[in-house]
């Protein structure tokens, strides 16, 4: 495809689809070029580079967040309605976690979505540095759960590329793992209970828990400044 049939967008979008796929490690010129059905080249000359691509493709997904009016939910509901929004961008697309690893993140959709943070946590009575604290804090939080489902989707690319079945491989991991959690008398309890068909996995509803257990502490922290 010559480069002036292409458009930018295309090239953005079509490289977040590659990544989605292969992860941050799958994107190269190439490798899009012939999704796009065009030379390496041309597509360089619409992105100038591979870091501004990835620029890019993180800035436009970032345009998939929804900013709920505090003032018209209250800005506890704003706030984690806002952090479930961010949660499910970074598991459709794990590879914006290693893109946080590995680069500077900034743009246009980044930065509505972060004055939008500050204004909902300004509704709640942070100001100044204690409002960009307090959005750090949630915003951390989510990054940090985040990072376990961008691991597992790159362990098994990984597995999966280097023979057999990432499920075959996880399978005989968790095997070894129960084996080894049966000394620790807590594992080892665990392991009687349904929970123990699937050890080492996330139980559910741990992220909302954590969430609210994150909000509470902001509360918290409000009212006693208030006093």
């Amino acid at each position: 495809m010559p480069r002036d049939t292409l458009s930018r967008d295309q090239i953005v979008r079509t490289a977040i689809e590659l990544m989605d796929v292969e992860g941050l490690e799958g994107l190269n010129m190439r490798a899009l070029g012939d999704r796009l059905d065009s030379a390496a080249t041309a597509v360089y000359w619409h992105v100038k580079s591979k870091d501004n691509l990835v620029l890019l493709a993180t800035d436009q997904v970032w345009g998939e967040l929804t900013l709920p009016d505090p003032d018209a939910v209250g800005w506890r509901a704003a706030a984690t309605t806002m952090a479930f929004d961010l949660y499910g961008m970074f598991t459709r697309h794990p590879w914006l976690v290693q893109v946080f690893a590995a680069h500077v993140v900034y743009g246009e959709g980044k930065a509505r979505h972060d004055d939008h943070q500050l204004a909902v946590y300004e509704a709640a009575g942070f100001t100044g540095a204690e409002a960009d604290r307090a959005a750090a804090a949630v915003f951390t939080y989510v990054l940090g759960n985040a990072a376990g489902v961008a691991a597992t989707a790159a362990l098994t690319r990984r597995l999966d590329q280097n023979g057999g079945t990432a499920q075959e491989r996880f399978r005989d991991a968790m095997t070894k793992a129960q084996e080894i959690a049966t000394r620790f008398p807590r594992l080892r309890a665990r392991l009687d209970t349904t929970a123990g068909t699937d050890y080492a996995a996330t139980p559910d509803a741990t992220f909302e828990f954590g969430l609210h257990a994150v909000l509470d502490g902001l509360e918290r922290c409000d009212a006693r400044r208030r006093r």
